[in-house]
């Protein structure tokens, strides 16, 4: 194969899932987009040197991550958008692979703090071993297991059901009479 048609076989197998990362990781579709174009764009110009060494998911993820995190560190990527999506507006990258859409999911992680975030895409959906996470954002293997604490304990609270509290009132007869 040449450059181009291994290159563009890599990108047609992985784009899906790299998308669905981005937008995990920054919880905007077109930002989302965004960050996939400069990964890959970065990617092919690297193409020779990382198909060689052989684990391009690692790298293109690393890209996506410090990307990432390049963007919010730019004071205009911290404006937020405050109109509500079109009527039938489809949450990116979902639904894809089937017809489920968990709403509840994408707001919950969407409500962890950046650093959670990255930590909860790359462990529960890359499936990264904590010191693979450590080694990709950087940070040592003690903050991943926090952030990791912190977030699914954050997950939990916001996803779990209200426990249904059954309130038995007693009326007490004040008659005397029995």
């Amino acid at each position: 194969m040449s450059r181009d048609e291994d290159f563009g076989a890599y990108v047609a197998g992985r784009r899906p899932h790299l998308y669905r990362s981005a937008w995990l990781l920054c919880g905007d579709p077109h930002r989302a987009e965004d960050l996939v174009q400069e990964a890959l764009t970065k990617l092919y110009l690297a193409w020779p040197r990382v198909s060689r060494v052989g684990n391009i998911d690692a790298y293109v993820r690393r890209m996506l991550v410090n990307g990432h995190i390049d963007d919010i560190r730019r004071p205009w990527r911290r404006e937020r958008p405050t109109a509500e999506p079109l009527d039938g507006a489809v949450s990116p990258g979902l639904g894809e692979e089937s017809d489920e859409q968990p709403d509840e999911l994408w707001v919950a992680l969407r409500s962890l703090p950046a650093g959670q975030r990255r930590v909860v895409v790359l462990r529960h959906y890359w499936g990264l071993s904590i010191e693979e996470t450590a080694d990709d954002l950087g940070v040592g293997i003690g903050t991943v297991k926090s952030q990791t604490s912190a977030a699914l304990a954050a997950l939990r609270r916001i996803l779990a059901p209200e426990p249904v509290t059954t309130s038995t009132t007693t009326t007490h007869d004040t008659s005397g009479e029995l």
